[in-house]
């Protein structure tokens, strides 16, 4: 059954009461009461069977990168964060290492994420490459060992954006993808409910053609795992559709094409020389081909409500009405509280990194029958989504 209503408010609540804070309209002295009844929740969703990602919540809330808003991105402290703030499902970005580990980075290129640039004994490997035909310099999961990558240390990527991140740098080093399953495991057997990923191959072409394939490692992951079947807690997701094709034949688990900008062009497509744009990826026809081996998109939200030249948002598109047609869930990135990421109608004085209205982004985002969002700040997001879950009041 759906995990929704007041009772999934309760288990936000109780985290945060727990954490020091306390929810609006929420009494301090009401937290044990909290917890008790997030704990009913936790028994009570355990015992809802095993059903697939039709019955997740709608509108889904996904920790983007865990719970970056408020820790280093992909660590398992910002994983955990997510789930305690209420995210339904975590993200992690897959890239390998030289001796064909996955592990969890945004990129591959770990300079703005690790100490690595602290680390004398590896300033011969900062170099340029071209990844995706864009010359990226600093330092390559490829070039290191796990051993190796396991020395340095995660930190917050935009510091000037969140400086109070930069409080985390160094507490948590770089996980392998095998490591958050187990995880996810242990907090799933802890919260008496499953965990759900939301899981990116990060540059599969350019991957394979340094023989570092990420497809076949993955999927003998989720096989070990119990990951890998059609109602497993887990979506697939790339930018790249090929990849999405080769995953549907290795594995039964839930799929989703990523869409960038629509005058962009999937990085597969550029080396196979195919002509199509996400423009057409978009339209009706190109939404049937993907429904031929996905079961959703992840859209830039541009695609679904267009910012004007002054940063505004303008009419929507027909994208969402298109893609459900085509039986297509949308899953669009990313809401964040921060102004210098918001719509400008939505933003708040003149500091970029100062919160601006970011329930009424929410608001305007969920309006469009979208059936989740990343977001950087699960928190947020969750309390936004309740107003639009079946049964609570818009």
């Amino acid at each position: 059954m759906t995990q929704g209503g007041a009772a999934r408010r309760t288990v936000l609540g109780a985290a945060v009461l727990a954490a020091g804070g306390a929810v609006a309209g929420l009494p301090a002295g009401s937290a044990a009461a909290v917890q008790q009844a997030g704990a009913a929740q936790a028994a009570q969703e355990a015992g809802e069977g095993r059903g697939g990602y039709r019955d997740l919540p709608v509108p889904l809330v996904i920790g983007h990168r865990g719970a970056c808003g408020y820790r280093p991105e992909h660590t398992l402290g910002s994983y955990e964060l997510a789930l305690d703030l209420g995210a339904d499902v975590v993200e992690q970005d897959l890239v390998p290492t030289r001796d064909g580990h996955l592990v969890c980075r945004h990129e591959n290129e770990i300079g703005g994420t690790t100490d690595v640039a602290d680390h004398p004994e590896f300033a011969s490997r900062r170099t340029t490459k071209s990844v995706d035909g864009v010359p990226v310099t600093g330092w390559f999961t490829e070039d290191f060992t796990l051993a190796e990558l396991k020395t340095l240390r995660a930190k917050e990527r935009i510091p000037a954006v969140r400086q109070r991140n930069t409080l985390y740098d160094g507490r948590w080093d770089v996980p392998t993808f095998e490591e958050v399953l187990r995880w996810a495991d242990r907090e799933g057997r802890r919260r008496g409910r499953r965990v759900w990923l939301h899981v990116e191959t990060k540059h599969p072409t350019y991957f394979r053609s340094l023989g570092l394939g990420l497809e076949e490692p993955l999927a003998a992951l989720l096989r070990r795992y119990g990951r890998d079947g059609r109602n497993a807690p887990l979506f697939l997701q790339s930018f790249e559709p090929s990849s999405i094709q080769r995953l549907s034949r290795l594995v039964s688990a839930p799929r989703v094409v990523l869409l960038s900008a629509a005058g962009t062009r999937p990085w597969d497509f550029e080396v196979a020389k195919d002509p199509r744009t996400v423009a057409d990826l978009v339209k009706p026809e190109g939404l049937r081909w993907i429904a031929g081996f996905a079961q959703g998109i992840g859209p830039t939200m541009d695609l679904i409500l267009p910012r004007d030249a002054e940063g505004r948002l303008g009419a929507p598109t027909t994208l969402v009405k298109d893609a459900h047609a085509q039986g297509l869930v949308l899953h669009p990135y990313t809401a964040r509280n921060e102004n210098t990421f918001l719509p400008a109608e939505y933003r708040k004085g003149t500091d970029p990194a100062a919160y601006g209205d970011a329930f009424g982004a929410f608001r305007a985002y969920f309006t469009q029958g979208i059936d989740g969002i990343f977001t950087d700040n699960a928190d947020t997001g969750l309390l936004a989504a309740e107003a639009f879950r079946p049964g609570r009041g818009r």
